[in-house]
């Protein structure tokens, strides 16, 4: 920042001269390039909708090629042209833009114009990132269900424009923050990964039993029954949780149950592998299961943590088919749980409930980190790319 700074107060102290795009390029359309043209080798090319989807600010290589025939037929990006996006369904999206960097040519789909400018290519793709493109673009945006941008409404887009040294200085500090940002994406990605695998092996320690510990099917120290409930009678706003077949509960005006016990869905996604563990007043969907520890020998939670952790390789080992699809009562109730004393189950189910809280804790605060490294990225381009204007 502090070198821009410096690079700004040399190179123009009575400011930047603001130009339309239209006067520091042309936009080109791109040609009739579709998805099933695409093959994984041959020329280079680039479809408008691998832009939304897979590029960043700048690309020196392209994931998708064409064959050199077809190409032949094609408009094409130079090195240093801006690949721009003319049509989304959202506004945010239309104008996304993308630097070629590569050595060579590479074909551009018609969703797309191809811009040809003199100025640096990576200041130019991050001015297209910046909340001043977006103000004035939105007021040039055409159609409903699809929108739109021509080349004549971004020829009339205004951008500062400093000195080529200070436009590249620019472009290297926002591919600094970039990079650091990618990075720390991929950190907070891999410690809740890391976390859990740690997780994993200690809760499989606590809850693997010498064989002098007795295994009593669950028929015998729990009730296995289903709720009687649909799906559409979910409210918006009901006082009680309402479990589906779904991994997160709805909510419903009337309870079912007043009790503890463990919920699993009979079929559906997460079958033999989501639990939830309730206390209190709810309600059941007829294809979900509820079991009620009725034993005095066996904590309800730890039961939960036990079935939780090892069910799916239960399933795993006693089923005839690869894969289960749907849970049967006899399943659960032929389902072996180890009986340690309580005192035991007390400590394991005291350690498991500390990480998951850890874990849930952990897992509430990426998203977190994201978006406030998020802004404060966007603050700095903000920064670098306002000028004031020089008066001429």
């Amino acid at each position: 920042m502090s070198r821009v700074a410096d690079l700004v107060n040399r190179l123009c102290p009575t400011g930047v001269s603001y130009k339309a795009l239209g006067d520091i390029g042309v936009f080109i359309r791109g040609s009739g390039l579709q998805k099933s043209d695409l093959t994984n080798e041959g020329f280079p090319a680039i479809h408008y909708g691998q832009i939304h989807t897979t590029y960043g600010t700048w690309a020196n290589e392209t994931i998708s090629f064409v064959t050199p025939e077809f190409a032949r037929k094609l408009r094409k990006a130079r090195s240093g042209d801006l690949v721009v996006v003319t049509t989304s369904e959202d506004n945010e999206a239309v104008g996304k833009a993308l630097a070629w960097l590569g050595d060579a040519d590479v074909v551009v789909s018609g969703d797309a114009y191809i811009f040809r400018h003199t100025l640096n290519p990576k200041y130019l793709s991050y001015f297209f990132q910046s909340e001043q493109f977006r103000s004035q673009k939105s007021r040039r945006i055409t159609g409903t269900k699809v929108r739109r941008i021509s080349g004549d409404s971004l020829s009339k887009i205004r951008i500062p424009v400093p000195p080529l040294e200070v436009q590249e200085a620019i472009g290297k500090v926002l591919d600094l923050y970039e990079s650091l940002e990618a990075e720390l994406g991929a950190e907070l990605k891999a410690e809740p990964e890391a976390r859990w695998h740690q997780y994993s092996h200690y809760r499989n320690a606590l809850l693997t039993f010498p064989e002098a510990v007795p295994r009593i099917p669950l028929s015998e120290v729990a009730s296995i029954g289903t709720g009687s409930r649909n799906t559409n009678e979910a409210t918006m706003d009901g006082a009680y949780p309402f479990f589906v077949r779904s991994q997160e509960p709805l909510a419903i005006d009337e309870y079912e149950f007043d009790e503890i016990a463990i919920i699993t869905a009979g079929d559906g996604v997460g079958v033999g592998r989501v639990f939830h563990f309730v206390e209190g007043k709810y309600a059941l969907h007829q294809r979900a299961y509820r079991l009620v520890v009725t034993s005095h020998e066996l904590l309800p939670k730890f039961l939960f943590h036990y079935i939780r952790a090892n069910f799916a390789s239960y399933l795993a080992t006693t089923s005839v088919h690869a894969s289960v699809t749907s849970l049967r009562k006899p399943m659960f109730e032929r389902y072996p749980v180890p009986m340690p004393p309580l005192a035991e189950q007390k400590r394991i189910v005291a350690i498991l409930d500390s990480l998951d809280a850890m874990m849930d804790e952990l897992s509430a605060s990426l998203p977190a980190e994201v978006k406030a490294r998020r802004q404060q990225y966007d603050y700095y381009r903000e920064r670098l790319l306002a000028f004031e204007e020089a008066v001429l």
